[in-house]
Protein backbone atom coordinates (compact mmCIF):
# COMPACT_ATOMS: atom_id res chain seq x y z
CA UNK A 1 0.00 0.00 0.00
CA UNK A 2 1.43 3.55 -0.89
CA UNK A 3 0.14 6.70 1.01
CA UNK A 4 0.66 10.43 0.58
CA UNK A 5 0.99 11.85 3.61
CA UNK A 6 -0.03 15.93 3.43
CA UNK A 7 1.67 17.89 6.64
CA UNK A 8 4.27 15.69 7.88
CA UNK A 9 6.02 17.84 10.19
CA UNK A 10 2.57 19.01 12.67
CA UNK A 11 1.59 17.24 15.61
CA UNK A 12 -0.73 14.64 13.51
CA UNK A 13 1.54 13.98 10.81
CA UNK A 14 4.46 13.23 12.86
CA UNK A 15 2.04 10.53 15.06
CA UNK A 16 0.99 9.02 11.63
CA UNK A 17 4.62 8.39 10.54
CA UNK A 18 5.66 7.19 14.04
CA UNK A 19 2.27 4.81 14.09
CA UNK A 20 2.82 3.45 10.84
CA UNK A 21 5.29 1.20 12.45
CA UNK A 22 2.49 -1.00 13.12
CA UNK A 23 1.00 -1.47 9.61
CA UNK A 24 2.79 -3.85 7.69
CA UNK A 25 1.28 -3.95 4.62
CA UNK A 26 2.08 0.04 3.97
CA UNK A 27 4.94 -0.42 1.79
CA UNK A 28 5.48 2.88 0.90
CA UNK A 29 5.33 6.65 2.61
CA UNK A 30 5.47 10.00 0.57
CA UNK A 31 5.57 12.84 2.59
CA UNK A 32 4.87 16.59 1.50
CA UNK A 33 5.94 18.95 3.84
CA UNK A 34 6.74 22.45 3.38
CA UNK A 35 10.25 21.90 5.83
CA UNK A 36 12.39 18.97 5.19
CA UNK A 37 12.22 18.32 9.17
CA UNK A 38 10.07 15.55 9.02
CA UNK A 39 9.83 12.15 11.57
CA UNK A 40 11.34 8.90 10.78
CA UNK A 41 10.55 5.06 10.58
CA UNK A 42 13.34 2.58 9.77
CA UNK A 43 10.68 0.16 9.52
CA UNK A 44 8.61 2.02 6.50
CA UNK A 45 10.10 3.72 3.25
CA UNK A 46 9.67 6.94 3.60
CA UNK A 47 9.93 9.58 1.15
CA UNK A 48 9.97 12.85 2.22
CA UNK A 49 9.84 15.82 -0.72
CA UNK A 50 10.17 19.77 0.27
CA UNK A 51 6.77 21.21 -1.27
CA UNK A 52 6.69 25.02 -1.97
CA UNK A 53 2.82 25.25 -2.19
CA UNK A 54 2.60 27.80 -4.28
CA UNK A 55 4.10 25.87 -7.01
CA UNK A 56 1.73 23.16 -6.00
CA UNK A 57 -1.07 25.78 -6.78
CA UNK A 58 0.77 27.25 -10.00
CA UNK A 59 0.50 23.77 -11.41
CA UNK A 60 4.28 23.00 -11.35
CA UNK A 61 4.25 19.74 -9.12
CA UNK A 62 1.40 17.20 -8.90
CA UNK A 63 0.37 14.14 -6.54
CA UNK A 64 2.55 11.47 -7.20
CA UNK A 65 0.56 8.19 -9.22
CA UNK A 66 -0.66 4.43 -8.05
CA UNK A 67 -1.53 5.96 -4.62
CA UNK A 68 -4.04 3.69 -2.46
CA UNK A 69 -4.83 6.91 0.28
CA UNK A 70 -3.82 10.82 0.75
CA UNK A 71 -3.82 11.86 4.96
CA UNK A 72 -4.31 15.45 4.59
CA UNK A 73 -2.90 16.71 8.33
CA UNK A 74 -2.78 20.20 6.91
CA UNK A 75 -3.53 22.11 9.58
CA UNK A 76 -3.04 26.13 11.15
CA UNK A 77 -4.01 28.80 13.14
CA UNK A 78 -5.42 32.17 12.13
CA UNK A 79 -3.18 33.81 14.17
CA UNK A 80 0.00 31.58 12.99
CA UNK A 81 -0.84 32.37 9.66
CA UNK A 82 -1.11 36.15 9.64
CA UNK A 83 -4.92 36.27 8.23
CA UNK A 84 -8.16 34.82 7.41
CA UNK A 85 -7.39 34.86 3.80
CA UNK A 86 -3.85 32.62 4.54
CA UNK A 87 -5.50 30.61 6.88
CA UNK A 88 -8.04 29.46 4.41
CA UNK A 89 -5.07 29.29 1.72
CA UNK A 90 -3.86 26.15 4.31
CA UNK A 91 -7.02 24.60 5.47
CA UNK A 92 -9.10 24.90 2.69
CA UNK A 93 -7.62 25.60 -0.76
CA UNK A 94 -4.60 23.37 -0.39
CA UNK A 95 -6.67 20.47 0.63
CA UNK A 96 -8.93 20.99 -1.84
CA UNK A 97 -6.71 20.83 -4.60
CA UNK A 98 -4.95 17.76 -3.26
CA UNK A 99 -8.44 16.10 -3.22
CA UNK A 100 -9.26 17.47 -7.63
CA UNK A 101 -5.75 15.72 -7.77
CA UNK A 102 -6.51 12.69 -6.09
CA UNK A 103 -9.50 12.45 -7.33
CA UNK A 104 -8.76 12.54 -10.78
CA UNK A 105 -5.77 9.62 -10.49
CA UNK A 106 -8.87 7.65 -8.63
CA UNK A 107 -7.59 7.67 -5.50
CA UNK A 108 -9.77 5.26 -3.60
CA UNK A 109 -9.52 7.00 0.13
CA UNK A 110 -8.87 10.56 1.19
CA UNK A 111 -8.83 11.14 4.96
CA UNK A 112 -9.00 14.77 6.60
CA UNK A 113 -8.97 16.38 9.59
CA UNK A 114 -11.08 19.32 9.95
CA UNK A 115 -12.06 20.08 13.86
CA UNK A 116 -14.84 19.61 16.00
CA UNK A 117 -18.32 21.81 15.43
CA UNK A 118 -17.26 22.06 11.97
CA UNK A 119 -20.50 23.53 10.27
CA UNK A 120 -20.25 25.22 6.36
CA UNK A 121 -23.04 27.52 8.18
CA UNK A 122 -21.21 28.73 10.77
CA UNK A 123 -20.79 32.10 12.15
CA UNK A 124 -17.74 31.43 13.35
CA UNK A 125 -14.72 31.51 10.71
CA UNK A 126 -12.50 28.98 11.78
CA UNK A 127 -15.78 26.44 11.95
CA UNK A 128 -17.39 27.66 8.46
CA UNK A 129 -13.79 26.93 6.66
CA UNK A 130 -13.27 23.31 7.98
CA UNK A 131 -16.89 23.00 7.31
CA UNK A 132 -16.71 24.39 3.70
CA UNK A 133 -13.77 22.10 3.18
CA UNK A 134 -15.68 18.83 4.50
CA UNK A 135 -18.42 19.90 2.03
CA UNK A 136 -16.34 20.48 -0.93
CA UNK A 137 -14.37 16.93 -0.51
CA UNK A 138 -18.16 14.88 0.08
CA UNK A 139 -19.00 16.42 -3.21
CA UNK A 140 -15.81 14.67 -4.64
CA UNK A 141 -17.72 11.45 -4.07
CA UNK A 142 -14.57 9.30 -3.68
CA UNK A 143 -14.79 6.08 -2.54
CA UNK A 144 -14.35 6.27 1.22
CA UNK A 145 -14.06 9.76 2.92
CA UNK A 146 -12.85 9.97 5.88
CA UNK A 147 -13.23 13.09 8.18
CA UNK A 148 -11.75 13.63 11.96
CA UNK A 149 -12.99 16.07 13.95
CA UNK A 150 -10.50 16.40 17.39
CA UNK A 151 -11.32 19.10 20.24
CA UNK A 152 -8.23 20.59 21.19
CA UNK A 153 -5.37 19.08 19.94
CA UNK A 154 -2.67 18.19 22.91
CA UNK A 155 0.82 16.60 22.41
CA UNK A 156 4.34 18.18 21.68
CA UNK A 157 4.64 20.72 18.95
CA UNK A 158 7.67 22.59 17.33
CA UNK A 159 5.61 26.29 18.40
CA UNK A 160 4.40 26.73 21.53
CA UNK A 161 0.23 27.66 21.66
CA UNK A 162 -0.85 28.94 23.92
CA UNK A 163 -4.75 27.39 23.42
CA UNK A 164 -3.74 24.42 22.88
CA UNK A 165 -1.72 24.38 26.59
CA UNK A 166 -4.89 25.81 28.38
CA UNK A 167 -6.73 23.14 26.76
CA UNK A 168 -4.19 20.08 28.35
CA UNK A 169 -4.32 21.57 31.45
CA UNK A 170 -7.73 21.76 31.96
CA UNK A 171 -8.13 18.27 30.28
CA UNK A 172 -6.22 17.11 33.03
CA UNK A 173 -8.28 19.05 35.58
CA UNK A 174 -11.64 18.57 34.81
CA UNK A 175 -13.75 15.23 34.46
CA UNK A 176 -15.28 15.65 31.03
CA UNK A 177 -16.28 12.16 31.25
CA UNK A 178 -18.02 12.23 34.40
CA UNK A 179 -19.77 15.63 33.22
CA UNK A 180 -21.35 14.02 30.42
CA UNK A 181 -18.71 16.40 28.15
CA UNK A 182 -16.46 13.80 26.44
CA UNK A 183 -16.90 15.02 23.07
CA UNK A 184 -14.86 18.28 24.31
CA UNK A 185 -12.22 16.93 26.39
CA UNK A 186 -8.75 18.35 24.52
CA UNK A 187 -7.50 15.33 22.75
CA UNK A 188 -3.60 13.60 22.44
CA UNK A 189 -2.53 14.14 18.72
CA UNK A 190 -1.45 10.09 18.97
CA UNK A 191 -5.13 9.41 19.04
CA UNK A 192 -5.91 11.30 16.51
CA UNK A 193 -3.10 9.43 14.28
CA UNK A 194 -4.38 6.22 15.68
CA UNK A 195 -7.97 6.89 14.40
CA UNK A 196 -6.97 7.72 11.29
CA UNK A 197 -4.66 4.80 10.56
CA UNK A 198 -7.90 2.61 12.08
CA UNK A 199 -9.69 3.91 9.30
CA UNK A 200 -7.40 2.90 6.79
CA UNK A 201 -7.35 -0.79 7.82
CA UNK A 202 -10.77 -1.34 8.68
CA UNK A 203 -13.04 1.29 6.67
CA UNK A 204 -12.74 -0.60 3.24
CA UNK A 205 -15.15 0.69 0.42
CA UNK A 206 -17.03 -2.16 -1.31
CA UNK A 207 -16.98 -2.59 -5.33
CA UNK A 208 -20.37 -1.71 -6.25
CA UNK A 209 -21.99 0.13 -3.54
CA UNK A 210 -22.24 4.56 -3.66
CA UNK A 211 -19.60 6.61 -1.64
CA UNK A 212 -18.74 6.06 1.98
CA UNK A 213 -18.70 9.29 4.18
CA UNK A 214 -17.51 8.46 8.02
CA UNK A 215 -17.27 11.05 10.18
CA UNK A 216 -15.37 10.39 13.18
CA UNK A 217 -16.23 12.90 16.11
CA UNK A 218 -14.07 13.68 18.91
CA UNK A 219 -15.64 11.01 21.51
CA UNK A 220 -14.85 8.55 19.02
CA UNK A 221 -11.37 9.68 18.24
CA UNK A 222 -10.74 9.07 22.13
CA UNK A 223 -11.99 5.70 22.11
CA UNK A 224 -9.96 4.36 19.36
CA UNK A 225 -7.01 6.09 20.47
CA UNK A 226 -6.73 4.88 24.17
CA UNK A 227 -8.01 1.25 22.80
CA UNK A 228 -6.63 0.53 19.85
CA UNK A 229 -3.34 -1.22 19.02
CA UNK A 230 -2.34 -2.44 15.92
Amino acid sequence: MKILLLGGTGLIGKQVLLSLVFYPQIKKVIVWARSSKSASNPNVPIEVIQVNWEDFQAGKVSLPDGLDAVFCCLGTTINKAGSQEKFKEIDYEYPLLAAKQAKSKNVPGFYIITAMGSDANSSIFYNRVKGEIETELRNLQFPFLGIFRPSLLIGEREEVRVGEKVGEFLGNLIPFGLLGLKKFKPIPGEYVAKSMIHSLLHDKPEKGLPPQVKVYENDVLWEIGKDYSF
